[in-house]
Parts: structure tokens; C-alpha cells; sequence
């Protein structure tokens, strides 16, 4: 795991000396220190149009030879790699056999080189197992290519100003140039307070992009891109169709029960590919307790596992179901207890570590745990991201369910007349805005599940932004001529983006159940842009690698074969991963109320925080150079603070926002990292 970086220009250059800005270079990959703190590298072509910088963790292969930059055989290739591959022994072999010679003993950074060298981006994406991000430049073709992974474990950025296009691990690596603007991309804002993030291929800065999950970017020397998409999760990969038909109902549920427990042992085994310490974060939950019960298989030595506890407000806590679990596989365990002021105390680093808001407070406790196996000699941890999505492990998907089976019971004429009165009510009650928008989507026919974390809908917006203007932002138009931007997601209403994931689903894919849809679409946004992208952030702050055996795409691809009806019979969560991992851990684990990865925040939001947090909210000057209603702010947070309704979630969606406004653009928000 590392941090990636750098920079092609367009155009004519005069040899290396006029080329590339070393010193930029340097700087944009110090900026990534973090993420790499055991070596760093930098290369420039001979002409001096790209060059490329690398901080390295090391993971796979630790000698010398695997530094980055790394060349292919005659040096005409070159790239940065952040991630791993878990198959890269077998295609090491196959490279072999076709006569390419190799340098390092076991470089999984190798393979891909060579790989492209072999097969091309669009032969080699496929082939791959692994989590990535890289880009390679081939000198040849004087092109530069970016890559990501399928399901987005590792996020790349990227803008387009002077000439030049720049790449980097975060956004942090892109502002490290003094050039690069640091304005508000109002349409990416527009959607935040709708999704807690920004929707691919948007951030919340102006003119900087990332590059969606399971996608590949090309960019040619006079600036032209192109995109493609090389996977998604969608049904028609992973179960034949013709040979579960044949099967009885119970043997079908049987069939899908092995092919989970299968699936998911080995995406533990390969994920248990390490040179260095590794372990396990432990909730005491089914997903995190079966991943430490499989890692116990593959391992001859106990299992560090690592679990967090809140000392002010313990009845959040797991402890025990953790501790169960670590007595019964003799693991080597740790834990850490938070409290409001250590909360308080990270704020600032939180802010910084995210480079653009992610309103979802598990990014605190996600920190201690971080820095508890960090300072316990770990690099690596596996955890349990992607179980609730593809098995339907919440609370919220069931209600959708239910919205989606009422609606369907009701004529349009109905459904027409009560958006109307609830409309009429809304008018008069801003609080009932959530409740017209429902009835909204229900008579126009509109898509009910847009995303499994939702903070505001259209009807709240309208009252809290009023005519809130969303300008183009820089660069879109070579977004969409490179086929990675929908116009449709520039506008100012947030259904467009779940539009435009469930529109080309429908088209491909008619007739699917409700459940297989919001799956689909929580893997176009919530799960690549919020979900890992605070674990990717928060773990790499702290010099550490997670692994998502969850998020395996051949156990994705299974999963998404399976209707609804046999993921969920009897309105039961999880109930196929539940009967999966029966006999594998206790069944009290597997059968417990769920009570998932959380924090106190609305308990915090009404103490000492919540004072600071309204203090810096309502004194912000972005309230009103943005256009917020600055009474309905207020009055969300007195209702929050005097436990008149719980507004925890659009409070800290607002504060997250205000944070990084005051650290990113009206402060200088780009400090040194340690190196």
C-alpha cells in the first residue's frame, strides 16, 4: 500500500531540463508521506513530459528491487502502484512462461508492468484480483493510464490546469501545487448534503476529479482522454443460471450457503498475503468475528485483533462480544476506549486526513483503532466492509423494502393526491420536508432508494439552500467528453445521480428485484466513495493497510446472482450469511441484535462539542456565501441540543462541511506530513 503522484504536460517540452518541475514533483509526493513512510521515489521521462512520484509501505516484497517507480524490461513503460494483487504469483507465472524476465523475487508491482506490457490495460485489468490504484507511462505511445480497482478500495485524483494534467493518492498531493484553485464546487456540495459525500467523478473542490471505481483513464500527450468501464456489479457473472434452475428450493438455498462460505474463506486466505505483521479489526459482530474465525485457519500464530470502546457512553460498546471471540480463537488482543475529549482533541487531523467531507462519524473511532494496531507493530488489517450491503444487514434496506411493496399498493391518482397535501403541509413545517419528498417520489414515479446514508432530501434542500445556483464546474466538459461525467449529475436535484446508475441497470438488466437495484446502486456510490473511502483515508493517515475480503468480486459477483427472496425470506437480515457461518462461529454472535460500527455523536452533539459545533457552524462565513438559511441551521441544532428531535446526522453533515471550508479554502490547509 502507497501513495501515488504525478504530472504530464501537454504540448511541446525541450528535454527533461524544461519538462517536469522537480521540486512540484517532490512536494506532491511528500504530501502523501503518510501513506508510505518506509521509502519514496521519483522519475522523469527523458524528454521530461511526465513524471511520476512513489511513497512506499511496505507490504509484498520488502527489498530494494521493488522500489518505485519500476520500469518494464527495455525501460519504455514505467509506474506507481498503491494496492496489492492478490493473484499476482500466478500471473507472474504465466508472464514467465511467455518469456518475461523479472527482477524481484515476489513484486506483485512487477506483475502489473509487465502485465501491460503483455496484455494491454484493457487485458490486463481483468485478470486481475487485487485492490489498486496506479498509472503507468508508457513512453512509446507518450501515454499516461490510470487505473481503479473494481469495487474502489483505493481512490486516485486528478485536475487539468496550466498545460498539465496531475494525478495523486489524495487531494492534498494535487493542492501541494500553490496553482491549483481552491474553490467550492457547488453541484459536488449540492449532492453531499443529499449522499454525506461527493458522487464520482466529482469532489468538493472546483476542477478536481477522482476516477470512479472499476474504471481505467487514458490520457495522450496533447490532453485528449478517454475512459472505459471494465466491470461492474451487476447479475450474470457468477452463478449459472440453467444449473440452479434445476434445483429444488432447498438445495438452491444450500447451493447459495456453500458458495458463500466458500467465496468468502478464500477471499480471507488471499488477503492474508503478507510480508509484515497483519491482523484483524474485532467488533464481535458476525462479519468481523467470522473474518477473524477464517484468518485463525491460515495461520499457525495467534491473530492480532484490535477493538475500540467509548469510556462516556458504554452502551455502544461490543467489548465483550470482541472479547468473546478473541478468547475462543486465542487471539493476541487490544483494545482502546474513546472518549469526548479525545474526539475533540482529533477533529482538526479528521478534517485534514479526508481532504474533502466524509460526514460519517465511524471515521473517529475508525481512527483509534487505526493507531492501535499502528502502534502495535501492524501494516496490515482486514475488516469487515461490504457484508451489510450485498446481504442486506440494515435496518434502513428493510424499510426501503417496505416503501417499495406500499407504493406499488396505491394508484398514481392517490400517490398524486397525497404529495399534494403533504406538499401543502411542508409548506408550513419545514421538519415535514422529508415526508413531502417521499410522497413526491411516490406520485412522479420516482426511484424511492437513492442511497443507504441519505442526510437530506430534495424538499429540505429546497428550504435550506433556497435558489442555490450550480454553476458548470471547471473542466466538465472533458469530463463528459471522456465518458466519465453524466451532464444529468450537474443539475441541482440529487435523484439524477441515483438516475444515472439505475437507468443503464434497468436497461441491461430488466426485471431485477428491489433489493438486487439498491445493491447495485450502493456500489456505484455510498460503498466505493463514503464506505472505503473513509477506511482508506482514516487507516492510511496511520500508515495502515485494509483489506475488504467482503469485497472479493468473485464472492460480489455470486451474491448478485441471488434474489432478494432468498437473501431475505421471512424479513430476515443477513440470512444467508448467518446460515454460512453457522458451526464457523458461536451462533448467540451470529443471531445477537445487531448494533454496528458506530460513535456517540448525538449524545456528544448535546455536550461540550455541540457547543463548539454551533459555535463554528453559525460564525462561518460560508452560510452565507453559499446561501444556507441561517434560522434553519440554528433552529436544527437548538432542536438537536435541547432533545427536541435528533438531528445529529444533518448537523454533522453541515459541521463536516464547515470544517473543511475553514481548513481547505479560507485557511491554508496543506501542512507538512511527517516523513
Amino acid at each position: 500500500m502507497c501513495g501515488i503522484a504525478g504530472i504530464l504536460r501537454f504540448g511541446p517540452v525541450a528535454g527533461a531540463s524544461g519538462g517536469i518541475d522537480l521540486d512540484l514533483l517532490a512536494r506532491m509526493t511528500g504530501a502523501l508521506a503518510h501513506r508510505g513512510p518506509d521509502g519514496q521515489g521519483i522519475w522523469v521521462a527523458p524528454d521530461g513530459r511526465a513524471g511520476l512520484g512513489h511513497r512506499r509501505l511496505t507490504i509484498i516484497d520488502l527489498s530494494d528491487n521493488a522500489n518505485q517507480p519500476m520500469p518494464n524490461g527495455d525501460s519504455s513503460k514505467w509506474i506507481v502502484f498503491n494496492g496489492e494483487i492478490w493473484n499476482h504469483v500466478a500471473l507472474r507465472t504465466e508472464l514467465v512462461a511467455a518469456g518475461y524476465k523479472f527482477r524481484t523475487d515476489h513484486s506483485d508491482t512487477e506483475v502489473l508492468i509487465h502485465g501491460f506490457d503483455a496484455w494491454g490495460i484493457a487485458g490486463l485489468l481483468p485478470r486481475l484480483q487485487g485492490m489498486f490504484a496506479f498509472a503507468i507511462w508508457d513512453d512509446t505511445k507518450k501515454r499516461l493510464t490510470l487505473a481503479r480497482d473494481r469495487v474502489g478500495v483505493k481512490p486516485v485524483y486528478f485536475t487539468r490546469h496550466d498545460g498539465e494534467f496531475h494525478f495523486a493518492s489524495e487531494i492534498k498531493g494535487l493542492l501541494a501545487d500553490g496553482r491549483v484553485p481552491r474553490r467550492v464546487c457547488n453541484v459536488a456540495l449540492y449532492h453531499y448534503l443529499t449522499y454525506l459525500t461527493t458522487p464520482a467523478p466529482l469532489t468538493m473542490f472546483d476542477g478536481i476529479y477522482k476516477l470512479p471505481c472499476s474504471t481505467y483513464l487514458e490520457i495522450e500527450a496533447d490532453g485528449a482522454m478517454r475512459s472505459a468501464r471494465y466491470w461492474d456489479a451487476v447479475p450474470g457473472r457468477g452463478i449459472d443460471a440453467d444449473r440452479v434452475a434445476r434445483l429444488s428450493e432447498s438445495e438452491r438455498t444450500q447451493y447459495y450457503i456453500d458458495g458463500i462460505r466458500e467465496r468468502l474463506d478464500r477471499a480471507v486466505e488471499k488477503r492474508m498475503m503478507s510480508d509484515v505483521p497483519y491482523g484483524a479489526f474485532l467488533s464481535g459482530g458476525i462479519d468481523s468475528s467470522a473474518n477473524v474465525a477464517l484468518m485463525d485457519r491460515y495461520t499457525d500464530a495467534p491473530v492480532n485483533t484490535f477493538t475500540v470502546g467509548f469510556s462516556d457512553y458504554t452502551h455502544l460498546n461490543e467489548l465483550d462480544h470482541a472479547r468473546r471471540i478473541a478468547t475462543l480463537f486465542k487471539t493476541n488482543h487490544h483494545e482502546v476506549l474513546v472518549n469526548e475529549g479525545d474526539m475533540m482533541g482529533y477533529i482538526a487531523d479528521l478534517v485534514h486526513q479526508q481532504d474533502e467531507p466524509l460526514a460519517d462519524w465511524v471515521c473517529i473511532p475508525l481512527h483509534f483503532v487505526s493507531e492501535l494496531a499502528k502502534n502495535n507493530g501492524i501494516k496490515v488489517v482486514q475488516v469487515g466492509e461490504g457484508s451489510d450491503e450485498q446481504f442486506c444487514g440494515y435496518r434502513s434496506y428493510m424499510g426501503q423494502l417496505s416503501l417499495h411493496r406500499a407504493m406499488g399498493a396505491f394508484p398514481k391518482f392517490v400517490q398524486r393526491g397525497m404529495a399534494f397535501g403533504a406538499r401543502t403541509v411542508a409548506g408550513s413545517n419545514v421538519r415535514l420536508g422529508l415526508y413531502a419528498d417521499i410522497a413526491e417520489r411516490m406520485a412522479t414515479g420516482r426511484e424511492p432508494f437513492w442511497s443507504g446514508s441519505i442526510a437530506f432530501w430534495e424538499a429540505q434542500k429546497k428550504s435550506l439552500l433556497g435558489d442555490f445556483k450550480v454553476p458548470e464546474p471547471t473542466g466538465a466538459a472533458d469530463m463528459i467528453a471522456a465518458g466519465l461525467l453524466d451532464p444529468a449529475i450537474l443539475r441541482a436535484d440529487s435523484f439524477e445521480v441515483a438516475r444515472s446508475f439505475l437507468e443503464p441497470f434497468d436497461r441491461k438488466h430488466p426485471g431485477r428485484d428491489q433489493l438486487t437495484r439498491m445493491i447495485h446502486n450502493e456500489f456505484k456510490l455510498r460503498l466505493p466513495e463514503l464506505l472505503l473511502m473513509r477506511v482508506d483515508k482514516i487507516s492510511m493517515a496511520s500508515s495502515l493497510e485494509a483489506r475488504e475480503p467482503f469485497l472479493d468480486h468473485d464472492l460480489v459477483e455470486f451474491t448478485m446472482d441471488i434474489p432478494q427472496s432468498a437473501k431475505v425470506p421471512g424479513r430476515e437480515a443477513k440470512h444467508l450469511l448467518k446460515r454460512a457461518v453457522t458451526g464457523l462461529i458461536p451462533d448467540d454472535i451470529i443471531y445477537r441484535k445487531k448494533q454496528g460500527f458506530a460513535a456517540p455523536m448525538s449524545d456528544w452533539l448535546k455536550g461540550d462539542f455541540g457547543a463548539r459545533v454551533e459555535r463554528e457552524i453559525m460564525a462561518s462565513p460560508m452560510l452565507s456565501s453559499m446561501g444556507f438559511d441561517r434560522a434553519m441551521v440554528a433552529g436544527m441544532i437548538a432542536d438537536h441540543r435541547t432533545g427536541r428531535r435528533d438531528t445529529a446526522l444533518p448537523v454533522w453533515v453541515i459541521y463536516n462541511l464547515v470544517a473543511w471550508h475553514a481548513h481547505w479554502i479560507e485557511g491554508a490547509g496543506l501542512r507538512a506530513d511527517a516523513a
